[in-house]
């Protein structure tokens, strides 16, 4: 039986315990069979396993295969510049295995914020005497000590209670002060049951001693810890690409390899001097830099979106908000300010301005908004502690009242969920007076008279009809209205009735302004495709017209699902409701979130959700993209979501969602310059095979390519900011790829095909110039070799200039685009510029390398091919842009 439907004597037989707490011999024994009051970790992490792991996923162990290759390429022929980048590739392997390793141990993280909200040290009552115990120490039966500014240590039963106010909101989300008491009661759950103190929340006011029934896992707290451990981290969009590119690339990579050194068996060149062909060819065409690239691209991101307030805890959820396709958020302080203004006050009835009081004709109702209230005074000239609400309400009544002395305060009847209302006993003019305030469909009924001015009269039915549909009138505007009553107390009155009788003196509406930025900001995501479902626990009218005001919602017709609606909802039909083009959710418990978050990944959603409380930590793990608020959040919440906002804006999403549209883009602009790279070094060893001509390119020449002139234009494009087209296009599609076809042949048969004609044909110029015929043999060290391999290489590097600049943007003119706006491409550029200047004239990097001087008909040479590169580009891009705006607007 649920020990909230027990009396405090039922609880304390059901468990076996008595007033005067356990024995303390029988608390031991508990102890062993229960265990310790902790949350206990689900499976052990095995440190050594995760790092092991980071070191031989598919892509680590390409990279391996091609290390070892080149050491055993570098052990037998030691001047060929292998073993150089045999290293450099393990070096790549570390870097990226340690920063996978640093991005695991994160998960840990958030289960320690769990453990930290459990307090060390709690008052018990053992074998009759006060003892302070380690809260690990607590069993099922224990009498627990508590007063105001506790945390809760386990789940417990209020046995004696006075004036018990406690905060749910590590649990719900919910700052309300709720009301506990000790009466039995008949509702199942948990977290509403009056009477029920739960592990992790904190008393706010009051005192007395509670029955712990559950500890440890078995507890509320417990059970979410559990959730958040089991709930699987989903892979991210580029996560999954990257896994898929990497197996394309290295099959491209070995496939090729394999076949030249076929090729080369079959033209019968030297056994040795094929394999170490075979292995260049392999090394050359694995991009050693694509994961520094996106590890660079994200880390990037990561810090232009801190600079504009959305703190990235997981990288690879940079790139994910970039995939979103529906944005679920909460509706207080992040679509709205999080802080209530009194718009009206319904007095004598109508609705008028607040600064429209009169103090006289309406005092009952001041004095009402400035006495009920839970607020906590600080120094003078501070804004009180507490509810953003009383504060509003307090507020606005003082500054109408103008000087005010609080009244004297006899006695606080809270807020509970069951009554809707709270009420104050104080002293005025001699008498006791109570002030309510509460739900106008909980108070009104308890109301039998209505302050006109300075009149009571009786309140009829016609009078009441017109306080509801004032009361709803308001709600549809977007206003929470409370409801202000008052009674004067006879001598002698019960407790139980003194909530009976009341004078009706008022309403209040009050707003919480939507943030100035969001409607702006809700355009861009309907713009950019991207569907936003607000998910609130407001009353339903409420979250419909702030939905309206800031645009989410402009059809006559749009869905409202509440909390209880979707209790009813069978899987199939909340499916079947997630279609609806305007939909709402009102009147939900953080824990509905989950469920909605998991039916629209199943749907093919890409998820970003948002949460504070600890119960959302279960739906922030479950979505594709999970999103704590910084200002209002729990630790818990923070450390269960891949991206924290600093400022609690929508808007700060949003911004989010534009950074990381550009990762993706940004891969696929490396992935680009890469393959073409890859192209222009491969023809030279096709025309090598194919025409029998001498060597164009040295393996050493790759090495200084690969490691040299491709590493750092490719990680340049990877730290591209957005593009301004960026959120004006729908969402990648799920499932798409960085490498594609059109992107292939871009790649491979023309900007990767002009940058190898233009090495060649350098090639061919100094060969031409220098005398040389087809058939005649050159030494490595003929200086006509090396002038013409110097050549090749230098024409290479020349178009990857020509081909870098125009690979930062797909669709944008290098004219419109410029050349300066990316500081480390043109660091990157003036590296390739210095080796360049090297390789040509500086004698120590030219005998390290096999190179000459190039002559001046070699240089000439490329010009054709540079243009070529930027033209064909050009040409390209402009039709892409003419069948871009020639598309219906969607």
């Amino acid at each position: 039986m649920h020990p909230q439907s027990l009396s405090p004597t039922e609880a304390l037989a059901s468990l076996h315990s008595q007033a005067e707490g356990l024995d303390p011999a029988e608390a031991k024994r508990r102890l062993t069979e229960f265990g310790p009051n902790q949350v206990q970790r689900v499976r052990k992490t095995r440190l050594a396993k995760k790092f092991v792991e980071q070191f031989i996923h598919f892509f680590a162990l390409i990279l391996w295969v091609a290390a070892a290759l080149s050491f055993y390429a570098g052990y037998q022929d030691p001047s060929g510049g292998m073993l150089r980048l045999g290293w450099a590739i393990v070096l790549v392997i570390v870097i990226n295995g340690l920063f996978s390793f640093w991005q695991e141990a994160r998960a840990e993280q958030a289960i320690e914020a769990l453990e930290q909200l459990l307090p060390d040290r709690v008052k018990v009552l053992r074998g009759g005497a006060i003892a302070v115990l380690p809260s690990a120490d607590l069993v099922p039966g224990d009498i627990i000590l508590l007063e105001g500014g506790d945390r809760i240590p386990a789940d417990a039963r209020v046995i004696e209670g006075q004036a018990l106010q406690v905060s749910m909101a590590t649990l719900t989300g919910e700052s309300q002060p709720l009301a506990r008491e000790v009466e039995a009661t008949h509702e199942p759950d948990p977290l509403h049951a009056p009477n029920l103190l739960l592990a992790g929340t904190v008393v706010l006011t009051g005192d007395g001693k509670a029955l712990v029934y559950a500890t440890g896992m078995r507890t509320e707290f417990g059970r979410i810890a559990q959730l958040t451990q089991v709930a699987r981290v989903q892979d991210s969009p580029l996560q999954r690409e990257i896994s898929h590119l990497s197996r394309i690339i290295a099959l491209m990579a070995l496939g090729i390899g394999v076949a030249f050194f076929f090729i080369g068996q079959t033209m019968h060149l030297g056994h040795w001097a094929n394999l170490i062909f075979a292995i260049g060819i392999i090394v050359a065409n694995v991009p050693e830099g694509l994961l520094p690239t996106v590890t660079l691209a994200l880390a990037m991101a990561a810090q232009r979106m801190a600079k504009r307030h959305a703190l990235i805890r997981r990288l690879p959820a940079v790139e994910a908000l970039g995939e979103a396709t529906v944005i679920c958020t909460d509706k207080t302080g992040t679509l709205t300010q999080n802080r209530m203004e009194v718009r009206q006050a319904y007095v004598n009835g109508a609705w008028v301005a607040p600064d429209a009081l009169k103090a006289e004709a309406n005092r009952a109702f001041l004095v009402g908004a400035a006495s009920c209230h839970t607020l906590k005074a600080r120094e003078p000239g501070k804004e009180p502690l507490g509810d953003p609400m009383e504060i509003a309400l307090a507020a606005m009544a003082v500054q109408q009242l103008g000087t005010w002395q609080p009244l004297e305060r006899l006695d606080l009847l809270p807020f509970d969920s069951r009554r809707r209302r709270l009420s104050v006993v104080v002293q005025q003019d001699g008498h006791p007076q109570l002030q309510s305030k509460g739900a106008v469909e909980y108070l009104l009924p308890l109301c039998t008279s209505i302050q006109r001015e300075d009149k009571v009269e009786t309140l009829g039915d016609e009078e009441r009809k017109r306080i509801l549909a004032a009361q709803e009138e308001a709600a549809d505007r977007g206003l929470r209205v409370l409801a202000f009553a008052t009674r004067i107390l006879p001598d002698g009155t019960a407790k139980d009735h003194r909530e009976e009788g009341l004078t009706f003196t008022g309403m209040a509406a009050l707003e919480d302004p939507p943030r100035s930025d969001v409607m702006e900001a809700i355009r861009r995501c309907l713009k950019a495709s991207i569907r936003v479902c607000m998910v609130t626990g407001d009353h339903p009218r409420t979250a419909l017209a702030i939905a309206r005001q800031i645009g989410l919602v402009q059809g006559k017709d749009p869905r409202v699902i509440t909390g209880d609606d979707l209790e009813r909802m069978q899987d199939a039909q909340l499916l079947v409701a997630l279609d609806t083009p305007e939909l709402v959710f009102a009147r939900l418990d953080s824990s509905h979130k989950t469920r909605i978050v998991q039916a629209l990944q199943r749907k093919g959603e890409v998820v970003a959700v948002t949460g504070d409380g600890v119960n959302d930590a279960p739906a922030l793990r479950a979505a594709d993209i999970g999103i704590a608020m910084g200002l209002s959040g729990t630790d818990v919440a923070r450390e269960s979501a891949d991206m924290v906002l600093a400022n609690d804006h929508f808007a700060s999403i949003v911004n989010a969602v534009e950074e990381g549209r550009a990762i993706f883009a940004n891969v696929r602009k490396f992935i680009t310059y890469i393959l073409t790279s890859n192209c222009g070094e491969l023809m030279p060893f096709i025309a090598f095979v194919l025409m029998g001509i001498p060597l164009p390119l040295t393996i050493l020449q790759i090495l200084v390519i690969d490691l040299g002139t491709d590493m750092l234009p490719a990680l340049a494009l990877g730290a591209e900011k957005p593009e301004a087209e960026s959120m004006s296009c729908p969402p990648r599609k799920k499932g798409g790829r960085i490498l594609t076809v059109g992107v292939f042949l871009r790649s491979y048969l023309v900007m990767g095909f002009l940058e190898g004609l233009c090495g060649l044909a350098a090639y061919w110029a100094t060969l031409s110039v220098g005398g040389w015929h087809p058939g005649q043999q050159l030494g490595q060290l003929d200086p006509l070799y090396l002038q013409a391999t110097a050549a090749c290489l230098s024409g290479i590097i020349v178009g990857q200039i020509a081909v870098v600049f125009m690979c930062r943007s797909e669709t944008r003119s290098i004219f419109k685009q410029g050349v300066l706006g990316n500081r480390l491409l043109l660091v990157g550029v003036s590296t390739e510029v210095l080796i360049l200047v090297g390789i040509n004239l500086w004698g120590p990097l030219q005998r390290l390398l096999g190179t000459g001087t190039v002559p001046r008909q070699g240089w000439l040479a490329m010009i054709p091919f540079v243009l070529g590169i930027v033209v064909v580009e050009e040409v390209r891009k402009a039709y892409v842009r003419r069948s871009s705006a020639a598309l219906p607007a969607s």
